[in-house]
């Protein structure tokens, strides 16, 4: 038979031959050199084997109406061999189903080396072509849909027989249950005529629904009988009749129903029933003198009823009503889909609340009232799915295609068994996987649908994995580049798609459902110049293979690769599952969509070093140094640790006494910082790393979490996060030189109009928002909401949006806050400027803060650049009860626990040896009586520890002990501006003898320059006539050194240093005394000082902020956003 196709860009003709294999479950066939089948009919295999020129080809036919199944151990596609089923412009229009069957513990089959069972395995020079009918992979909701599928919520009722007519009247536009009632007619003549009266005065259209369970009849008046025959069409209330007798035999429903639509278009039902729950079915007719029950829905007052709504039954048992919209609720959708989207496919919602588990699967139904963008689903939903873009950040839910018609699924047992983790998981693990090698010949897949895909126990089983391929595109020497488009891989035992040491291929339109472990994953450290586009992850659920895949549980259950006896810790070490697990950021990101994961949506990780496999294998990529790849318009929600992470780094080395932890386990070092520089060289500038169009909403706790830097986010949103989005430094000094993060033209919601709904592993349901309902709610009740968190800096904010931050009895909440219990330093380089009118909290003692006072708590601070924070023009915000940086002209905030200061502030970094568990106390000598004691960022007990207060420059300050001075102190000016200074005194014991100089450090030579010793002067006064000079004034009386810290050299940009390095002080004390070394007593009043303003505080600007805010919301969907442009030509 001849048969032409098109099996890529170029035109091929070859002859096929017809082939009928039939099902021969023990045989393995091999395809060689000069077979070239067109499998006809459905066929079974022990394995099928294709190599040296052979090829197979799925049979098509025009009408789509084949439908072949092959059943098989494995595929094994060998060099020269190729497997074709459709192509890119010929594409397969029936259905085939490759079923891979196998149980991991049959010895009878032996495991094929590097692939093991139930695979299809592509080897070097090997070909595999799969190409599906090209449908709409997934979309967006265009309209919400609420949980039931009516915005009333439905009505459900049911209850055992009782006397007399029950009632329900529903509102014909809204499907809400407008009056529920019972008219006792057996007894009461009142409720008669009640009855009456209400039928009476209903508006036209209402929908009336009537059932009568035991006696009803007794004192059912004329006048009430008439009017429901003339309201509702009745004609069968006149044989209402007192029970005469009862039949307990007999069983079945009364039933009556009718389909209705709101004026917004959403379809419901209303029911009436009774039913008697044993005996037999017994229809009785309308004259039978022993009837008993009427159910009756009729729905125009003039209409009439039709189909059963005129059964009757005889009965006893329970009655009831239902309004409900099932398998009747459609969804309308962003893209078209009615061509391709056909009834009984199968399709997910994502979730659009904290859990990722009210993402709900639905089969469609037919729908000849649909437009080409609405789709009809069987049953209705659980829970809310919001199909808006609210408080002008698009929630809409992500609705994706899982049926293709091309099926490779796992045959699975109904199970677990063996060693397929059956400790952890009670369904069987062993999936089927595909495993493409190096130097394959073509791969290409469109549109295929994996299933029951991936091995959990075994490393390397993947539904789809690219295992070592290097460059897979024109780099390569790939014609056409590898891709991976519109695949839908669900249900999966182990991952999603899996990159291996593999660079250039692109993924696109492609869906990860309900899977195990890192969904789309990036292996070893080492892959670069990947694509992700238009891909959509969701429902990643905690796995084993790695310590960054596992739970809590897991992690600290699975012990075989730690050193012996040692127990993981979990938030730590694991914890880390994610949809898109990145390990190198040389890798574009566009137009994604992370959904829903156990931990992270999107984590960026850098491995110190190359791991697994490709260790050795390649020169070291130096991941942290490598500048980011485009990421654009990606969304994030439904999270439970973060959307966007962006930190961290493996463990590279194996477990042993000294590190027992597992190897590759989630782990933060300083070499794994993020910080980008040209040529991936610390030498050469930064380059900045952009977030564009991020849209973060519903993460539990963090919309983004970002260490390093140079960053920029901008045109992004966030809402309804615990977090909205924190940055962290790359380090502090002396660990980094100092970089920049910057956010700017974005959107931050604190609370939106998207409530949630209770349920789906939503822990926590209170009060809350702007019109403080009932809503779901991040971390717990109590957690303090924030939209921007400062946890170091330096940061920029700016053209940015606040709303919705509405603090509750409960709870505070603010747009701008701080880490909680922060240890770390801050730097008044946080720049805040032309941002909406804002909240922000510096925390109050109490739950979460706990006392509040860590270093970091105490020295909080920000900026306010332009006054649209405050109203003061170049001020800085800082907490209430620090002292250090205030003066008499600063205006108290006592709703933000904050005090507004004009001035200029920069940071000196105390480092000590000599003396473990030290406390420093502060005392700025305008303030005495109240000190800024700090505890130190090292562990107490530490011999070196290391302090970095904020000071106002041009002010004289006392540094006291909690025990005896430490032998070493080194003082370095960070922040410093040239010619900043402040005046210092540290408290020493009367008999110590001083070594003093001063040097730069170049952090990158580790070099020290400039070396100069300090003489002495004596007196303070003279002191202060050789400010310049390097002095110092020891006033033994007192116990106090006194010198000065002033910048000589400019500093450049973000840096926390100048321009030729860290300008330090060191102090050598020796004495033979142990006193404590607490000054303060002798200091003052004899150093007090009269408090004043260096800076005078501005005049409150009362006029409205120019440009402040962004210009414009983003829109993922629609790729609209502020000041983004981007072209994607080159991904096609």
């Amino acid at each position: 038979m001849l048969h032409l196709c098109i099996l890529t860009p170029h035109v091929y003709l070859y002859i096929t031959l017809s082939w009928n294999p039939g099902h021969q479950p023990d045989k393995a066939v091999v395809v060689r050199k000069g077979h070239l089948f067109r499998l006809e009919a459905s066929a079974t295999f022990r394995s099928l084997t294709i190599q040296s020129g052979g090829r197979v080809v799925i049979a098509d036919n025009a009408d789509g109406s084949k439908n072949i199944t092959v059943r098989t151990g494995h595929i094994l596609i060998e060099d020269g061999g190729a497997l074709h089923i459709g192509a890119p412009k010929c594409r397969y229009r029936s259905h085939v189903s490759i079923i891979l069957v196998g149980r991991s513990d049959n010895k009878a089959v032996p495991e094929v080396p590097s692939l093991g069972r139930k695979f299809i395995g592509v080897m070097g020079g090997g070909t595999l072509e799969l190409h599906g009918t090209e449908r709409v992979s997934w979309t967006l909701l265009t309209r919400s849909i609420p949980a039931t599928g009516l915005p009333t919520g439905g009505h459900v009722f049911e209850k055992n027989f009782s006397r007399g007519i029950n009632l329900r009247v529903v509102d014909q536009d809204t499907a809400d249950v407008l009056v529920s009632e019972r008219y006792d007619t057996h007894d009461s003549r009142n409720d008669s005529r009640r009855l009456t009266q209400l039928l009476r005065s209903l508006p036209t259209g209402r929908i009336v629904t009537l059932a009568v369970g035991d006696s009803a009849a007794k004192s059912l008046l004329d006048e009430t009988k008439k009017t429901i025959e003339e309201k509702l069409g009745s004609s069968y209330v006149y044989d209402l009749k007192y029970r005469e007798h009862e039949n307990h035999d007999t069983g079945g429903r009364a039933l009556a129903t009718r389909n209705f639509t709101t004026v917004n278009g959403v379809g419901f039902s209303v029911t009436a029933y009774s039913e008697w729950k044993s005996g037999k079915k017994q229809w009785s007719p309308v004259c039978d003198a022993g009837f008993q029950l009427i159910t009756e829905t009729l729905f125009q007052y003039q209409g009439s009823c039709s189909g059963e709504m005129g059964c009757f039954a005889v009965f006893k048992g329970v009655k009831g009503f239902q309004v409900d919209a099932a398998d009747q609720v459609v969804l309308n959708l962003q893209d078209e889909v009615q061509k391709t989207w056909q009834p009984g496919d199968q399709i997910v919602v994502a979730s659009t609340d904290y859990s990722m588990h009210q993402a709900e699967e639905f089969t469609l139904l037919p729908c000849s009232h649909c437009t080409s963008r609405q789709v009809r689903i069987q049953g209705k939903p659980q829970y809310n799915h919001t199909g808006e873009i609210i408080d002008g950040v698009d929630m809409r839910a992500e609705v994706a295609l899982l049926s293709r018609n091309i099926l490779i699924v796992g045959e699975m047992e109904n199970s677990c068994y063996g060693n397929n983790m059956c400790q952890f998981y009670n369904h069987d693990t062993y999936g089927g996987h595909i495993k493409i090698f190096g130097n394959f010949s073509s791969v290409h897949l469109s549109h295929v649908e994996l299933k029951n895909m991936g091995q959990q126990a075994e490393k390397g089983r993947y539904p789809l994995n690219f295992h070592m391929c290097s460059d897979v595109d024109q780099k390569g020497g790939y014609w056409e580049p590898t891709y991976v488009d519109g695949l839908s891989i669900h249900h999966s035992f182990s991952r999603c798609l899996t990159i291996h040491a593999t660079n250039g291929l692109l993924v696109k339109n492609t869906v990860g459902y309900d899977t195990l472990g890192h969904c789309f994953f990036l292996e070893d450290g080492i892959e670069q110049r990947n694509t992700f586009y238009h891909n959509l992850g969701l429902l990643t659920r905690p796995g084993t293979l790695l310590p960054t895949d596992r739970n809590e549980t897991l992690c600290t259950s699975i012990k075989d690769k730690v050193y012996k006896g040692y127990t993981p810790s979990p938030s730590t070490e694991c914890k880390a599952v994610s949809t898109f697990w990145i390990t190198n950021p040389n890798n574009n990101l566009i137009s994604n969509a992370a959904a829903g994961s156990q931990d992270a949506g999107i984590w960026f990780v850098f491995h110190s070093s190359s791991t697994g496999d490709s260790h050795g294998l390649v020169p070291e990529t130096k991941a942290e140094l490598t500048p980011l790849g485009i990421f654009y318009n990606n969304r994030v929600h439904s999270n439970f640790k973060a959307g966007l992470f962006i930190d961290k780094g493996v463990k590279t080395t194996t477990a042993t006494a000294t590190d027992p932890r597992e190897y590759l386990s989630e782990c933060c070092t300083v070499s794994s910082r993020f910080r980008p520089h040209q040529n991936a060289d610390p030498t050469r500038p930064r380059v900045a790393a952009v977030i564009d169009t991020l849209i973060s909403f519903k993460n539990n706790d963090l919309g983004a979490w970002i260490r390093g830097g140079d960053i920029i986010i901008q045109n992004s949103g966030f809402a309804d996060n615990g977090v909205g989005l924190s940055f962290a430094s790359e380090g502090s000094y002396p660990k980094d030189e100092g970089s920049s993060q910057e956010v700017t033209q974005s959107l931050f919601v604190g609370e939106s109009r998207n409530r949630g709904t209770n349920g789906g592993q939503n822990k926590y349901w209170g009060l809350g928002g702007v019109d403080g309902k009932m809503r779901t709610l991040p971390r717990n009740r109590t957690f303090p909401i924030r939209g921007f968190q400062i946890y170091d800096g330096p940061v920029r904010l700016t053209q940015s949006t606040f709303r919705g931050f509405v603090p509750t009895p409960e709870r505070y909440t603010s747009a701008v806050g701080f880490s909680l219990k922060n240890t770390w330093q801050l730097t008044p380089r946080n720049n805040l400027s032309q941002l909406t009118p804002l909240t922000a909290f510096f925390g109050r003692p109490g739950q979460w803060f706990e006392e509040n006072d860590l270093d970091g708590d105490k020295n909080s601070i920000f900026h306010d650049v332009d006054g649209s924070v405050t109203g003061y023009t170049d001020t800085y915000v800082g907490r209430a009860d620090n002292y250090l940086i205030q003066h008499p002209g600063c205006v108290s905030r006592p709703q933000w626990n904050g005090v507004i200061c004009s001035g200029r502030y920069s940071q000196v970094y105390i480092q000590t040896q000599g003396a473990p568990s030290l406390t420093l106390s502060i005392n700025r000598d305008e303030y005495p009586n109240t000190p800024l004691v700090l505890r130190g960022i090292n562990s107490q007990g530490a011999l070196s520890q290391q302090y970095q207060p904020i000071l106002m420059m041009s002010k004289s300050y006392t540094l006291h002990w909690s025990g005896p001075a430490p032998r070493e102190v080194v003082l370095s000016l960070i922040n410093f501006d040239k010619d900043d200074w402040v005046l210092v005194g540290l408290c020493y014991p009367s008999d110590t003898a001083f070594q003093i100089m001063a040097d730069i450090n170049d952090r990158q030579s580790n070099t020290f320059d400039d070396l100069t010793d300090y003489g002495t002067v004596s007196s303070l006064a003279d002191l202060e006539k050789r400010q310049t000079e390097r002095k110092y004034f020891f006033d033994k009386t007192v116990g106090l050194l006194w010198l000065y810290l002033q910048a000589r050299h400019s500093r450049d940009g973000h840096s926390y240093c100048s321009v030729r390095g860290c300008e330090r002080v060191k102090v050598i004390a020796t004495t033979s005394s142990k006193q404590m070394c607490n000054c303060t007593e002798k200091a003052y009043p004899k150093y007090s000082q009269t408090p004043s303003a260096v800076v005078p505080m501005p005049t409150l600007n009362t006029h409205p902020c120019k440009n402040c805010g962004a210009k414009q919301v983003c829109d993922t969907a629609l790729n609209i956003c502020s000041g983004s442009t981007i072209t994607l030509d080159f991904f096609f």
